[in-house]
């Protein structure tokens, strides 16, 4: 018999919102990847756009170091900047088991450092079913 694998959904990220009108945004994306649900963002400095918050700054991107938001929903933006449903602010309880980081945020004490910048803006990352 064949096996089901099911994609992640919004439920499976997003536990508690205070307000969606308030806590949500919608914001362009930097081109060049395919950004996934609960991707951890970080905000460009110079252009205003969000990509994957790397763990230290990269030149051209500086700013985006720091996590500032978490991606709603799924977000093809290889060809081009793509728009996308971001939560920017709290109070919010987002999954730790849902978030998706930049591949240089690659071990516990660098994620525990993304965690903190989250929470920061109100986005609180939680163990959670």
């Amino acid at each position: 018999m064949p096996v089901l694998t099911m994609n992640q959904t919004l439920g499976d990220l997003l536990k508690f919102e205070l307000n969606g009108s308030y806590c949500r945004e919608t914001v362009t994306l930097k081109a060049g990847t395919s950004y996934p649900l609960g991707a951890v963002l970080g905000r460009i400095t110079a252009s205003g756009k969000y990509r994957l918050s790397p763990n230290a700054a990269v030149t051209g991107d500086e700013g985006a170091e720091t996590a500032v938001a978490v991606l709603l929903e799924a977000v093809d933006a290889n060809a081009a900047g793509q728009t996308g449903l971001i939560a920017a602010r709290g109070p919010a309880i987002v999954s730790k088991a849902a978030l998706v980081f930049d591949a240089s945020v690659d071990d516990a004490t660098k994620t525990a450092t993304k965690h903190g910048q989250l929470a920061a803006a109100g986005l609180v990352a939680r163990e959670t079913a």
